[in-house]
């Protein structure tokens, strides 16, 4: 039976094209303007999709850190104030939501919390993702499965035991997976690409990567080792302000890959040996012994 969850218009699946999204995330560092141009940028480079975070940062953000200082663009601010600046309201949203609708760009977040899944319910997201940080908050992920949208469940910084845990609690039906190490960037030798084949004969539902890597060919051997939805985050420069920039992939580059996906996915074939057309004059040329 063929693995496949329906994301807006689009199958996700075995037997499907692969399914790019371009994880803005908080790249936009709280600009809508910024977020739009990345939008923009998705779309140019035949991206599927791109998703933003959604928080209540007084829920999120641990109350031993809320105080913490750092330095922003905006000053030296308290942890929880920063996270505060990188939260869109509801009118930027609707930007969004319009912008996406007029280039024909799918568009969904990772919800941190269970007033984010309310919050976000306005807008008929297509999907939610499920961060690897919240791979282990039960209370939210029932509270997305009760929405009844497809989820994408993320897996990093979790053990096996603790994905097969979670998986048991919400069922395979209308889930996709996705392989990720949690760290930015991430090194190749933490990359464990081979995750995806485990977590293939493990669960009963399409898989996919989520990569925090620097370059851009792990993604594309992800696809060979069967990845049906891969993403990335995309930023408009690398040297930007913010966490999540050196782990994320500039516009020029998100083409490159929509480009090495598509090869990689062409490739791979279905397995059975044979004859092309294109090799007969070759044959016919070369092979002096023609039959055993």
């Amino acid at each position: 039976m063929t693995k496949a969850v329906q994301i807006g218009n689009t199958w996700v699946g075995e037997g499907y094209p692969v399914y790019i999204v371009g994880e803005i995330g908080i790249n936009h560092n709280g600009d809508v303007e910024i977020a739009k141009r990345l939008i923009q940028e998705a779309h140019h480079a035949g991206l599927n999709a791109v998703k933003f975070q959604k928080r209540t940062p007084e829920i999120c953000v641990p109350k031993e850190q809320q105080s913490l200082m750092r330095d922003t663009p905006w000053g030296y601010i308290s942890y929880l104030d920063y996270r505060y600046k990188v939260e869109f309201n509801e009118a930027q949203y609707h930007e969004i939501d319009q912008l996406c609708k007029s280039l024909g760009i799918s568009w969904f977040v990772s919800v941190w919390d269970e007033p984010s899944v309310d919050f976000m319910e306005q807008f008929s997201p297509s999907c939610y993702k499920v961060p690897s940080a919240s791979l282990t908050d039960l209370p939210l992920l029932r509270k997305l499965r009760s929405t009844g949208r497809p989820l994408v469940l993320s897996t990093g910084m979790s053990t096996f035991d603790q994905i097969k845990y979670a998986i048991s609690q919400i069922g395979t039906e209308n889930l996709l997976i996705t392989h990720a190490t949690s760290a930015y960037p991430c090194d190749p030798e933490e990359l464990n690409l081979r995750m995806v084949q485990t977590l293939k004969q493990e669960f009963d539902c399409p898989i996919g990567y989520s990569g925090h890597e620097v370059g851009l060919v792990p993604s594309a051997v992800a696809v060979a080792l069967g990845a049906c939805l891969v993403e990335r985050h995309i930023t408009l420069d690398r040297a930007m302000w913010g966490s999540d920039q050196a782990a994320s992939v500039e516009p020029q580059g998100m083409e490159k890959l929509v480009k090495y996906i598509r090869v990689t996915e062409k490739s791979l074939g279905d397995g059975v040996k044979k004859v092309y057309e294109s090799e007969k004059s070759s044959l016919q040329k070369l092979r002096r012994v023609k039959s055993f």
